[in-house]
Order: structure tokens, then C-alpha cells, then sequence
């Protein structure tokens, strides 16, 4: 039986669930649940704090697990990255009062306030700057006005706190993060049951990725069709019941969607409907 880490609460923990949902696994009914098994799918789910994840999986104790890029790298764990998922994503930066710091080589000698001290010292080690970190937990926004540090390093989406704060970021980011499956460095990710779950993981993200569109046209445009819907491994072709007319069904992505039927529209398509896609196997 597959064992796998989800996180318990937090930004990744509802958007994991659902993914694992639509996916075909069953999920825990209640926030105080900590265990569940799926005895149809032969899997196990444990639900865990979010940063403690990476060191369960680099245990062994757990085959596969849910988290974020930044704490994945923060927790130092033996664990490495097999899918990003696509979800809570975020970027990570520097920020002090404006005018105090023109770029990460003026943190020599500063110290460095962060929820993320293993990713920091990570970051300032490997471009040779010596530089205190120190760690808080949570609201690192205040360290500066309380003198505990002259520059912050955290997780910036809006950059409103920040703002609200007195403090701007500089530099470029120190890295972006994303929801990620991972695995203990050197596991077998050729495993069956492993490669199974991630072929349903992968699917539930082209299907949120791609919509079905079908249309008619006269066979004629057909060619001309076919280069604005190339589909996957090309479109699937019919021949309709009124002569020199053929139906066409392809995979194109959700975003371009109204944009390609325009264009179809444009060369003589009629009858064009898109229609969402739940599950897909590529």
C-alpha cells in the first residue's frame, strides 16, 4: 500500500485535497482526521504539518508526499521534487526600509530575519556573503522596526505588507515555489504504484489545462483548420452527413480557447462547442 504525506492545513492543503479528489482518491471528511486509508485504490494518507513533510518522506517512513518547493528546500531534507502541481505558488525575496539596501551584496555583516532559515543561509553561502540569519516564526515584518534585523526575507505575493510595513523588496527573488510530489532522493520512481499516482496526478492537470473542442467545416478548409487545432497527436476527423462537410475534435488549451474559435470561425467553421475535460491518461 502507497503511503503519502498531504499537508493538514495551510494554503496547500485544501487545493492538495482537491486535486487528490478529482484524481479519484478518497479524502478525509474531517480536518481532524490524521490517518485515512483507501482500501480501493491501495493507498494510505497521513496528514501532516506542511513543513515536517519533506523529512517524513526523506525517512522512508513515507512513500510520497505533498509540499511546497520553499519548504522542501528550508527543511534540508533527503527528499527531492518528481511533479510540480501547480498550485500555491509564490516567490521569495528580500526586503528592508527604502534607500537601506541597494542589492544582496550590501548584506555583508547585516543580519536577516526569516521564517525560512535554511533557504536564506542556503542563498547567501552560495554567492559568498556573510551574513547573520535569524529565525522567527511567522509576522518577520516587524523585525525590522524592532531592531531585531535589518532586512527580512519572506514569502511575497502582493507585496501589500510589506508596504504597509515601511519596507520595498530589492534584488532579484531568491526563488518562486510551487506545490510539488516528492520522493526520497534515490527512490525508485519507476515503481508501479508510484507511477500510477502520478499519471493520475498528471492527468487531473491536463485536464485542467486543456478543453475539447469540437466543430464542423467544410473538408476544403480542413488542412487550414487543422494548423489553428493540431490537437495532441493530431485532431480525429468525421465525415457529417451533408456532403463535403467533415467534424473535428481536438484538445486545445483553455486559455487560447475563444481566441481559436474566432479564428475558426473566421475560415468557415460552424457548430463549434468546447466542452471540459474531468480526467485524461496522455
Amino acid at each position: 500500500m502507497l503511503r503519502i504525506a498531504v499537508p493538514n492545513k495551510g494554503s496547500l492543503s485544501g487545493p492538495a485535497a482537491e486535486m487528490l479528489h478529482e484524481a479519484g482518491y478518497q479524502q478525509r471528511r474531517e480536518s481532524k482526521e490524521l490517518r485515512i486509508v483507501d482500501p480501493e485504490n491501495e493507498v494510505e494518507f497521513f496528514y501532516l504539518r506542511p513543513r515536517d513533510i519533506a523529512i517524513y518522506v526523506s525517512s522512508g517512513r513515507l512513500d510520497i508526499g505533498i509540499t511546497g518547493r520553499d519548504l522542501l528546500v528550508d527543511s534540508g531534507a533527503n527528499a527531492e521534487e518528481i511533479l510540480p502541481l501547480g498550485f500555491a505558488r509564490s516567490t521569495f525575496r528580500f526586503a528592508a526600509k527604502p534607500g537601506a539596501v541597494a542589492g544582496v551584496e550590501d548584506l555583508k555583516g547585516k543580519t536577516v530575519a526569516t521564517s525560512y532559515e535554511g533557504i536564506v543561509a542556503k542563498h547567501l553561502a552560495d554567492r559568498g556573503i556573510d551574513a547573520s540569519v535569524v529565525h522567527l516564526d511567522g509576522a518577520v515584518e516587524t523585525a525590522i522596526e524592532l531592531g531585531v534585523a535589518e532586512v527580512i526575507a519572506d514569502v511575497v505575493e502582493t507585496g501589500t505588507s510589506l508596504r504597509n510595513a515601511g519596507l520595498e523588496v530589492f534584488g532579484e527573488p531568491i526563488m518562486t515555489s510551487e506545490a510539488l510530489v516528492i520522493r526520497r532522493t534515490g527512490a525508485d520512481t519507476e515503481e508501479p504504484k508510484v507511477q500510477q499516482f502520478l499519471r493520475r496526478l498528471q492527468g487531473v492537470l491536463v485536464a485542467r489545462t486543456y478543453v475539447m473542442m469540437d466543430y464542423d467545416i467544410r473538408a476544403e478548409h480542413l488542412e487550414e483548420a487543422v494548423a489553428i487545432t493540431p490537437g495532441l497527436e493530431g485532431p480525429t476527423v468525421s465525415p457529417l452527413h451533408n456532403e463535403g462537410w467533415v467534424a473535428v475534435r481536438a484538445m486545445v488549451p483553455t486559455k487560447e480557447a475563444q481566441r481559436i474559435m474566432d479564428d475558426l470561425y473566421a475560415i468557415g467553421a460552424r457548430a463549434i462547442l468546447t466542452t471540459a475535460i474531468h480526467a485524461c491518461r496522455l
